[in-house]
């Protein structure tokens, strides 16, 4: 019989669903609103970069809060943040103050670097069999927020009385105290004495040598920064091509939901795969989709190919935290390396964020998909060589 899931991690499904939504949400608004209130294209999508750029810099330093404070602690710190963003956002609009707009998203950013700890927070002292099953229903959050996110702003976008989307921002505000009462519920973890924190933030961290730990932190990275560049580029190609914009949205979808829906079982396969196996299933997936990039054209194969994407994504993030989260376990210094693992993922979606138009203009669309085929397959190679040298038994007894 299948041991159940604790019900706390239902909650972090909730912490995480509301983190995504608003993640989609700010994909729709930003570039938007951002156009309208400087009146210029090229400022439009600067608050949205900014919301890269805090995103980026504050994900370890919400690592180290949340080791000294506690989970709960941390995440209501961010879902403060949250509200900032709303209330931000919202005066933004109405006053058409581009200033305040880029608060708004630099607030959001802050936000969703404590917030994207909900995954490895959901495994905090479970067993090793049940890691896997709890991270990858946490990231299963972004399933709600592909279908809430969309119908919000659609809905809130344009209400008579209000600038559009100033009630789209305002609405960040009720899901920030949503979130707080969910945090509320969660248990918190345990700070150690300031000493023995003292003394071990001035000796270097063993395991972040352990081959293994170097590994589930450059997969996960790797895979976000390929899935980020080619998601964002293929739609550049798309509009090169003439295609609807319609049709565009619509491969997004899918790419979107393939990206979301396995999470309801990838902890399940990789419980009985292993973790070698489903990562190397993620980055062939990966490979797959640049070199059919390469051989094929139009839309049709282009939205297949996005949906592979999407599937190649979920299994090298999913199958990178989880190979993390069991390799690291309950160490002391857990909240450090996860801070590490998600300051290289938020890196690498950042570049993979700001290269799409430069590389769509330089090298073009085919070199860029063997550019990415070439990295994923000397990912795939290391992790062959690394994970294949000892049985899945002998590292995790190695850590302890």
């Amino acid at each position: 019989m299948t041991t159940p899931l604790p019900f706390r991690t239902w909650l972090y499904f909730g912490a995480q669903s509301i983190n995504l939504t608003t993640a989609v949400m700010s994909v729709a608004m930003a570039a938007i609103v951002g156009a309208e209130i400087a009146g210029n294209d090229t400022l439009a999508t600067l608050p949205y970069g900014i919301q890269f750029l805090t995103l980026m810099l504050a994900t370890y330093p919400a690592s180290r809060l949340m080791s000294h404070l506690g989970r709960r602690r941390g995440f209501m710190i961010g879902n403060a943040f949250l509200a900032l963003s709303g209330a931000a956002g919202f005066l933004a609009v109405q006053s058409e103050s581009f200033v305040l707009l880029a608060i708004a998203h630099g607030a959001l950013g802050i936000y969703i670097a404590f917030a994207n700890f909900n995954r490895f927070a959901a495994t905090d002292g479970l067993k090793d069999g049940l890691k896997s099953r709890a991270m990858s229903l946490v990231v299963a959050g972004g399933v709600l927020a592909a279908i809430i996110g969309p119908l919000a702003s659609a809905v809130l976008w344009n209400i008579p009385g209000y600038g559009h989307f100033a009630l789209s921002y305002s609405l960040f505000i009720p899901l920030a105290i949503l979130a707080t009462c969910i945090a509320m519920m969660l248990p918190d973890s345990t700070s150690r004495p300031p000493r023995e924190r003292t003394e071990d933030s001035a000796r270097p961290d063993p395991l972040l040598k352990q081959r293994h730990v170097l590994l589930a932190i450059a997969v996960s990275a790797l895979g976000y920064g390929v899935m980020n560049l080619l998601m964002i580029q293929a739609s550049l190609h798309m509009h090169d091509l003439d295609t609807p914009f319609h049709d565009v949205n619509t491969a997004i979808q899918w790419h979107v939901l393939a990206m979301f829906l396995p999470s309801f079982f990838t902890g399940r396969l990789i419980n009985r795969l292993g973790h070698q196996s489903m990562i190397t299933l993620g980055l062939g997936l990966l490979v797959t989709t640049a070199l059919l990039n390469v051989a094929t054209e139009g839309w049709l194969s282009m939205a297949l190919t996005l949906v592979v994407l999407g599937l190649g994504w979920n299994f090298t993030y999913i199958g990178g935290g989880a190979l993390l989260a069991h390799t690291i376990g309950d160490s002391s210094r857990a909240m450090r390396l996860q801070g590490i693992n998600d300051m290289a993922i938020a890196v690498m979606a950042t570049l993979g964020a700001f290269l799409p138009a430069v590389l769509q203009a330089t090298i073009g669309w085919q070199a860029t998909n063997l550019i990415a085929a070439a990295l994923c397959a000397v990912m795939l190679l290391g992790v062959m060589l690394v994970l294949s040298r000892r049985r899945h038994g002998a590292f995790v007894s190695g850590v302890a």
